[in-house]
Order: structure tokens, then sequence, then C-alpha cells
């Protein structure tokens, strides 16, 4: 006869064991969803265009941002965390990244936005190498699911470029 600690113990064993299949079984399935994200950034206006008294240069700029990432969404999705960032090389380095916005997105209710904002975080080159800059605008995602592992991605927008002189 076994006693109520070995029948529990198998109890929760089992349960452990099932637990952990369903969570495999939840993580694996995500690899069969191919989202198909749209996005687009708009910049509407330079506010301004300076040298900083340290050297370095800053823009701010009115941006409109719009983006339907509801099919990230999967019933195994807890959230998405996605920001805008400008890319562009210098002399020094081969990719530099500036975020300019984020969010996080709780819901697929909420995955489909329009936004009209200013840079959220100050885009500063460290130097004066802004002027006429070619730059690229970045929305990356990282979709953060229940179970199972994290996955990341983005759409590049080019064709983008900075005025010739300080405003």
């Amino acid at each position: 006869m076994h006693s109520f600690g070995h029948r529990a113990n198998a109890v929760a064993t089992f349960a452990v064991t099932i637990l952990a299949a369903m969570c495999f079984a939840a993580s694996f399935s995500d690899n069969f969803n191919t989202p198909t994200p749209t996005a687009s950034v708009k910049i509407l206006g330079i506010n301004w265009f300076q040298k900083e008294a340290n050297g370095n240069d800053e823009v701010s700029m009115t941006l409109n941002i719009s983006a339907d990432l509801s099919s990230l969404f999967t019933w195994n999705t807890k959230q998405v965390f996605v920001f805008v960032a400008a890319e562009y090389e210098t002399p020094q380095n081969a990719l530099n990244q500036v975020s300019l916005w984020d969010g996080i997105i709780p819901a697929k209710e909420h995955a489909k936005f329009l936004i009209h904002t200013t840079n959220k975080y100050r885009f500063i080159d460290q130097g004066s190498n802004l002027k006429g800059k070619e730059f690229n605008l970045t929305m990356h995602w990282h979709i953060m699911p229940k179970t199972g592992k994290m996955f990341a991605d983005k759409i590049v927008m080019t064709g983008y470029r900075l005025p010739e002189q300080y405003r």
C-alpha cells in the first residue's frame, strides 16, 4: 500500500510533466505562424536641426507612425514591444541606431495604430555627422510569448535625408 505522500508525489510529477509538454507544444506551434505586418513612418517636418554646445548634432522631427501588427499576435503572444529607430552610417561606425519612439502593445485590439508625434527620444549624433546624411527609419518589434522564446523582426523604410544646413 502506498502512503498519501507517495501518491501526492506521483500526481504532482505527472501534472508537471503534462504542463511541460503543453508549454513545449505552445512554443512549437508559434513556428507555423507567418505574420505579415505592415508599417509606415512619414516625416512631417524637421522641428530643429542644430549643433549643441558640445559639438554634437541634434535633430527633432514630427513623425506619422502607422502600423498593423495584428498578425504578430497568436494565442501564445503576451505582448509586443515595438520601436522606431533611425539608422545611418558614419566614418566611425558602420551602423548607428538611434531610438526615436517606442511602445508596448498589450493585445491584438491595440495592434493597429496611427500616431502623430515628435521623436520621444533625442536624435543626437556624437559629432557633426548628420548634415545631409541619408538614413533609414526602421520599425523593430519583439514578440514576447507566454511560453517559449522571443521573436524579433523589423521593417526598413529607406530614402530619408537630413538637411544640409542647421535650422
